[in-house]
């Protein structure tokens, strides 16, 4: 039997058990399980690898994305250059990294662009961490411009404080990478100008659960077209799998 599964911590919130024990048994593959590992600290991979010798892959969510890599053998030349990995692909004890969150970003990205007509010059990415790196690069790869927006000053950033009309005019596109509003409190959202959104923006929010976000709620509000991360989880889970597989 085939193992692979998810690190991270907590993983309440993950959905990629059930995406996966569903596509095995949708698609009649019984030689592999799927199962949730939870770390409450990276220093724990690899007692959790010694254990499992069954593990052929493993995906990797908050707050593991970079903290991961000193573990690896060796990564992809996307992941390292994002410097981000959400993929293990275990072969002969040997791990190496992937990052397939960026796949299912551009995917779903271009498609929810292309069915607004839009095409942003600027993005305003909200965070700075392991799936900020993915969005950013992916970003770079479409030629459009982003600053990232955080709670505290930075090279390249600036502070939700310094958010502004002419900022959101400049970066239309919103993009939230952090996991504010993420269930089960959903009742918060980035700190942003919410009365300041017109339908000039776009609002994407790589939250999934729940289904719209605060955030998402208050750009449709002000009739920004809004998309949550729903369908760049799929597309990642699924690239995932044919990396395990190749």
């Amino acid at each position: 039997m085939r193992t692979f599964g998810l690190i991270g911590y907590p993983l309440s919130h993950s959905f990629s058990k059930k995406y996966f024990t569903e596509k095995f048994a949708r698609e009649g593959i019984q030689d592999a399980v799927y199962e949730l590992f939870p770390l409450e600290t990276i220093q724990a991979f690899p007692d959790l690898m010694a254990e499992h010798p069954g593990l052929c892959g493993l995906n990797v969510t908050i707050p593991y994305k970079e903290a991961v890599i000193p573990f690896l053998d060796a990564m992809d030349a996307g992941a390292a250059a994002i410097g981000a990995v959400n993929v293990i692909k275990v072969e002969a004890e040997r791990l190496t990294g992937y990052n397939s969150d960026a796949h299912g970003f551009e995917v779903s990205l271009k498609q929810f662009l292309e069915k607004n007509n839009a095409r942003p010059g600027g993005a305003l990415v909200l965070g700075a961490g392991g799936a900020a790196k993915a969005v950013v690069w992916v970003l770079e790869r479409l030629g459009i411009e982003y600053l990232f927006v955080s709670r505290s000053e930075g090279p390249g950033r600036i502070t939700y404080a310094d958010l502004d009309a002419q900022y959101l005019e400049t970066y239309p596109l919103l993009i939230n990478t952090t996991p504010v509003g993420m269930a089960p409190d959903t009742g918060d959202c980035p700190p942003i100008p919410y009365h300041l959104l017109s339908a000039r923006n776009l609002l994407y929010d790589l939250v999934y659960n729940p289904e719209l976000t605060l955030f998402l709620q208050r750009g449709s509000q002000a009739g920004c077209p809004v998309v949550n991360g729903r369908e760049m989880l799929y597309l990642q889970a699924e690239r995932a799998w044919a990396l395990w597989n190749q």
